[in-house]
């Protein structure tokens, strides 16, 4: 068994979390990782003709229903994303008022935009204040982790350039990354994500300070994830560079070669990424969204598919319990491989 200070302020069996995967569903794999003993997390979901706050309430009752441990959510809050302020005010609102959602309910994980958004909502406030809810932020920099803090979260998700997904400018590795947020922020608690997908990875980021791990391409090749099938063969015989960094509606992305991603080149600059976010029409927007809806019914070829750079270990789809098995038994044999070496 393997205790950390992640694993005891969740309660959790184990130190892995599901990654948040907007824009797509993830509810039926959050079920499946919090009942093997992680912590699932609800993605924000932004399919064409979804409502945010609507797809959120009913995720959760979902969860509710169906187990009795602890979960998580994500709120995108950059400015581009639609239906923010509607997120961090009616959700907390609505979770307040459910006794049970109250209980299980217990990891808000805000991304891509301000980590203050969600800490400035009155009705966020009440609800950490008269429950145990805690707030991370997924903090891609230093600079950025360091603002988490000021802010006051609860704790950060340490993502690196191996992730896919939303990146940061700087193109900063994890394993770099979190050897910063350790020496900067040692007291802050850190659930490292980006590049995860094995057993002796955990060992790892524990060794270097992190309380857990977040998995999201690992996952992904999941019989439980929504995902796809054509998506998600695309996995196994995947290799790193099979991903590369490109244009996304919140900052650079880290998305699977293909005719999409070839047509979003990635920024030549930071200031380059902001003016292109600034010009952005709802137009744009409309048509990125349609890729996303495109490649969650299949279409890989012209829709936006994001991965890590972690399918280049992974060569299988398996079950959700039998992932995290296999993930605890190589990490905790790591952990002893390691303490032998001390004499």
């Amino acid at each position: 068994m393997i205790e950390t200070n992640i694993t005891k302020m969740f309660g959790l069996k184990y130190p892995i979390f599901s990654a948040p995967m907007g824009p797509f569903f993830t509810r039926e794999l959050a079920l499946a990782v919090s009942e093997a003993g992680g912590l699932g997390v609800l993605s924000n979901v932004n399919i064409v003709g979804t409502d945010p706050v609507k797809e959120h309430i009913e995720s959760i009752e979902y969860m509710i229903e169906h187990t009795d441990k602890p979960f998580g959510l994500n709120i995108l809050t950059s400015r581009n994303n639609r239906g923010v302020k509607e997120m961090v005010t009616d959700i907390p609102k609505i979770i307040m008022d459910n006794p049970k959602m109250r209980e299980q309910c217990v990891y808000f994980l805000t991304s891509a935009g301000s980590s203050k958004i969600l800490p400035a909502s009155k009705s966020f406030q009440e609800l950490r204040e008269k429950t145990e809810v805690k707030h991370f932020h997924v903090a891609p920099a230093l600079w950025l982790a360091q603002k988490c803090a000021d802010a006051g979260v609860d704790g950060i998700v340490c993502t690196g350039t191996e992730g896919g997904g939303h990146q940061s400018y700087e193109k900063v590795s994890t394993l770099v990354l979190l050897q910063q947020l350790n020496n900067a922020l040692p007291d802050v608690p850190k659930i490292a994500c980006g590049g995860f997908a094995t057993g002796e990875a955990l060992a790892a980021a524990l060794t270097l300070g992190a309380g857990a791990i977040a998995m999201g391409s690992r996952f992904i090749a999941s019989k439980q994830s929504e995902f796809n099938d054509s998506y998600k063969a695309l996995i196994p015989p995947g290799k790193p560079q099979d991903t590369a960094l490109y244009t996304g509606s919140f900052g650079p992305i880290r998305l699977y070669q293909n005719e999409y991603a070839l047509s979003h080149p990635a920024p030549a600059s930071k200031e380059e990424m902001i003016a292109y976010e600034k010009s952005i029409t709802l137009e744009q927007m409309q048509r990125d969204a349609d890729a996303y809806d495109r490649v969650y019914k299949g279409d890989t070829t012209t829709g936006a598919v994001l991965l890590g750079q972690s399918i280049g270990i992974i060569d299988s789809i398996d079950d959700v319990n039998d992932i995290i098995e296999r993930v605890m038994k190589d990490a905790e044999a790591a952990i002893r491989k390691n303490y032998s070496f001390l004499k």
